[in-house]
């Protein structure tokens, strides 16, 4: 289980934050790609990640009966993804048929998953959006997703956005994307992208108040003192 300390810190930086952190690790790949919000005002996201992978469809296997069979991949993907974490799901960037729609993803807001994300499409998008639930994808997709997707195996590491997702890793999102952090450095990089926070936030009053760049970000000795001073001012009762 993500700790629930470390969660809320997720929930409170940026993805943008975040994928700086991992950079200083020397992961380069780990934002999704071409994977937006349907609604950038839901909140954010964040949870481990519950895997569901897509093949092509084949014609003579991807019928709308398929849905009938609880053991469907999807539809078990849906009843069984953990409360607190997010279905992943590898729609090899097709878009060109829905990866699921509303209901589906009502079903996983009454369960209390933590969100949703592919790199297909969706279908009632309007609908996803008035949930105020979490949910990424490339575009909408109206067509039903047998057209092209046969929902293949559930809980394997799949690629997602042109980005490795393991079972277990820790997706946040928010109004910009998804970023993917290895599990075993949640802890470390949720503490440093806390800190570089509320830095920033003092670079952005001391920028508005008209200081250059040299010196203030990135940080200097100098910088870092006046921070400090601030950070201690602020936190005083």
């Amino acid at each position: 289980m993500l700790d629930e300390a470390c969660r809320e810190i997720l929930e409170g930086v940026s993805t943008a934050t975040l994928t700086t952190c991992l950079f200083k690790r020397g992961f380069r790949n780990c934002f999704l790609q071409d994977v937006h919000p349907v609604n950038p005002s839901a909140t954010p996201m964040v949870g481990e990640a519950y895997t569901l992978r897509f093949i092509p469809a084949r014609e003579d296997i991807d019928l709308l009966e398929a849905y009938r069979d609880p053991d469907h991949p999807q539809r078990y993907a849906v009843e069984h993804c953990p409360p607190g974490q997010v279905l992943v799901i590898d729609s090899r960037g097709d878009a060109r048929a829905a990866s699921a729609g509303d209901i589906l993803v009502t079903r996983l807001k009454v369960r209390g998953v933590a969100g949703i994300v592919t790199d297909g499409g969706f279908r009632d998008t309007p609908a996803i959006a008035r949930l105020g639930f979490p949910a990424y994808h490339r575009r909408p997709s109206a067509p039903t997703g047998p057209i092209l997707h046969h929902a293949a195996d559930v809980g394997l590491p799949i690629g997602c956005g042109g980005v490795a997702v393991y079972p277990g890793d820790i997706l946040v999102g928010d109004g910009e994307g998804v970023v993917v952090i290895p599990r075993h450095l949640a802890a470390e990089i949720a503490e440093e992208a806390a800190e570089m926070t509320l830095y920033e936030e003092w670079v952005s009053l001391e920028v508005r108040a008209g200081r250059a760049l040299p010196g203030l970000y990135p940080a200097s000795e100098e910088s870092r003192r006046r921070f400090a001073a601030w950070r201690a001012a602020k936190e005083r009762p």
